[in-house]
């Protein structure tokens, strides 16, 4: 269920990169403080591609992202880069080390494959809410009413209506 989720939510993200020009995907947000859907989308992407280059090892550290200027100002490469995250998503599990410097101190925390999978979905969900935000200065985009919204809030809403 969990990988199902995640491929739903990339797919969302294709279909939105589908409808968007390099230069729309490109352009400053306001209300964003100045970031570009493009920026949002490779955040998401160069989470994922983290926690794929660190499974075999099992030590992860998200603060070593590439930070690929082409994902933020191409669509299609960044389509290309979702399509690689997608494939590359393992259905083991596995305990891994989560490693960072805070304050100067580096630090490994224990944590699972699953665990950080987990937290990419609800990482690109809230990515995909400000990328919400931004796509409502273009007036011929089309999203799904969901795009962005965390899974439970959206349970939680199917069940306010019955």
């Amino acid at each position: 269920m969990l990988l199902k989720s995640i491929r739903y939510s990339l797919d969302e993200l294709i279909y939105l990169l589908d409808q968007l020009s390099d230069k729309e995907y490109s352009k400053s947000c306001e209300a964003l403080s100045g970031a570009t859907i493009g920026e949002h989308t490779r955040h998401i992407l160069e989470m994922f591609q983290c926690l794929e280059n660190g499974y075999e090892n099992g030590i992860l550290n998200y603060d070593n992202r590439e930070r690929n200027i082409q994902i933020q100002t191409e669509t299609e490469f960044a389509k290309q880069c979702i399509i690689q995250v997608k494939t590359g998503l393992k259905s083991e599990n596995k305990t891994i080390y989560l490693e960072q410097i805070i304050d100067g101190l580096a630090i490994r925390i224990q944590s699972s494959y699953y665990r950080e999978l987990l937290y990419n979905l609800e990482h690109c969900i809230h990515h995909q809410a400000l990328i919400k935000v931004a796509v409502l200065q273009f007036g011929n985009i089309s999203i799904n009413e969901n795009f962005g919204v965390a899974r439970s809030t959206i349970e939680y809403r199917k069940q306010c209506v019955q």
